[in-house]
């Protein structure tokens, strides 16, 4: 059967969206990634709500309540704590993805959105604040699985030609989920004092359907070839995902790459660290992922509220202008969809970047001038809108590039979910603070532009060896044509070594 199948329709690896990519693609976004915008934006509403809560259990415990600075804290505590919790999810990426797969860690995490779910939806009638924040700290750590797993999972089951598509489904899905979480924030809806802990629990409607329905697709066809070593089961995922039996050079590129980590062995991330071989995809890794957790988009999202009502904008108004920005963030993700693979991953993630870090700069000015300027107040609210924009546009598809600058034996290691005090740095920078982020987003707009390659159509294997090209350059070794190398021999556990390219006038990447 595997060799009946590998004969057929011979050539490049094109296809079209299937009814079952775009199923798998729905069904991982909405109940995974959508819930990462959800959790970042569901704090912001009900914030009164809950830190009333708080000081009316600490005063029924200790006859005493919160003093101003100390509700603060632990409202902060309640944001934060999601961050934190998505470091250590993050850390179990590589784990969880060798021992249950792509799919299966997607749906096994789901277990976690149920108790976290139940702890914060039952945490009034219990009175237990502790519930409602160690409920946030499990949703972070589901939110630091899934950001990593499922652009992983998308970009393995995806042909080259529509990997840019559905890489940036999650993008459009946490743009979505912040916007339900500020549409149901609505007074009119759950923004009320009674629903708050129904309004934070509703995490495990979209995770319920996805549990229900995800088991019944295939795993990963590169991850049942390459690690599990099952063709039959490869072909079969193929088949599933793939309109026609188009295969053979699908399958042969992930022979290839299986052929290459052959004697491959598991990298820990201290030896990553110091594997020159690998310097610039792993410096890249860093640098992105730094750069948009620190682009100031968490800022915007978390305290969207207090931004708005800092710039002036009267307090009825300030939840539908919110809802406003929602909105924006969910076109602004279409467009980037349905430009990526006319564009290519690297011009949006520039433009993105640097789109930010002015709009960072504008809001500065923006509360500094407000005072004597009026309309500054709207100028605010513009840039607020274009932060939100430039990131759904470019940077918000950078999960899905990282996993795409390094071979798959790297990967996991490579993953970084950080976060950072933005109340720390409003109470001791007040509006400057903001130019901490201008700052961040400029860098690393001229980073990619001097550093990362761009990686659209092309496979994994092409990608490693274009930085291999780059550090083989610095070290003087001359390469005309990059376009020829092949992988000849690997160090311990899959990068290529230095004097391991040679050229191949009868053979070229695949």
């Amino acid at each position: 059967m595997a060799e009946e199948v590998l004969i057929l329709n011979p050539g490049k690896i094109t296809s079209h969206l299937t009814s079952s990519l775009l199923a798998v693609a729905f069904l991982t976004s909405f109940g995974s990634s959508m819930l990462y915008g959800y959790n970042l934006a569901v704090v912001n509403s009900p914030a009164g709500y809950i830190k009333d809560f708080y000081n009316h259990t600490v005063v029924s415990r200790n006859g005493t309540g919160f003093n101003e600075e100390a509700l603060t804290l632990m409202y902060s505590l309640t944001v934060s704590v999601f961050a934190i919790g998505g470091l250590i999810g993050s850390l179990m990426v590589g784990t969880l993805v060798t021992k249950f797969g792509r799919k299966g860690t997607v749906v096994n995490s789901t277990v976690l959105v149920f108790l976290a779910g139940s702890l914060m939806g039952f945490s009034r009638i219990c009175s237990s604040p502790e519930m409602v924040i160690f409920g946030r700290f499990i949703t972070g750590i589901h939110s630091g699985i899934s950001l990593s797993v499922v652009p992983m999972y998308l970009g393995e089951i995806a042909p080259k030609n529509l990997r840019g598509f559905l890489g940036l489904m999650p993008s459009i899905f946490i743009c979505a989920g912040v916007f339900s979480a500020q549409v149901l924030g609505l007074h009119e809806l759950l923004g009320k004092e009674e629903h708050w802990p129904l309004f934070l629990s509703l995490v495990v409607v979209p995770t319920f359907i996805q549990l229900m329905l995800l088991p019944w697709f295939p795993e990963s066809p590169r991850y049942l070839l390459i690690e599990k070593h099952n063709v039959h089961a490869t072909i079969t995922a193929l088949k599933w995902y793939r309109a026609k039996c188009n295969i053979q050079a699908e399958i042969e590129e992930m022979q290839e790459e299986q052929r290459s980590l052959s004697s491959v062995e598991t990298v820990s991330v201290w030896q990553l660290l110091l594997d020159h071989t690998v310097r610039w995809q792993v410096l890249s890794v860093v640098v992105i992922n730094i750069g948009m957790q620190l682009s100031g988009i968490d800022a915007i999202w978390f305290y969207t509220n207090d931004i708005f009502e800092n710039a002036g904008i009267p307090t009825p108004e300030i939840q539908y202008t919110t809802v406003g920005t929602g909105a924006i963030e969910i076109v602004a993700g279409l467009i980037g969809c349905f430009t990526i693979e006319r564009l290519g991953r690297r011009p949006l993630i520039i433009g993105g970047f640097a789109f930010m870090g002015m709009c960072c700069a504008g809001i500065t000015l923006s509360l500094i001038l407000q005072t004597y300027v009026p309309f500054m107040k709207y100028v605010s609210v513009g840039c607020v809108v274009g932060i939100i924009a430039g990131f759904c546009i470019g940077p918000g598809d950078l999960f899905q590039d990282c996993g795409r600058l390094m071979l798959k034996k790297h990967l996991s290691k490579s993953i970084i979910f950080a976060f950072h005090p933005i109340s720390l740095l409003q109470m001791s920078a007040g509006s400057y603070c903001y130019l901490v982020f201008c700052v961040i987003c400029l860098s690393v707009a001229i980073y990619v532009y001097f550093v990362i390659p761009e990686t659209k159509n092309k496979t994994f294997v092409e990608i490693s060896q274009m930085f291999a090209t780059k550090e083989a350059v610095e070290e003087s070794q001359a390469l005309t044509h990059p376009d020829q190398l092949k992988l000849k021999k690997m160090n311990g556990y899959g990068s290529l070594e230095n004097g391991s390219l040679e050229f191949d006038s009868s053979s070229s990447c695949p």
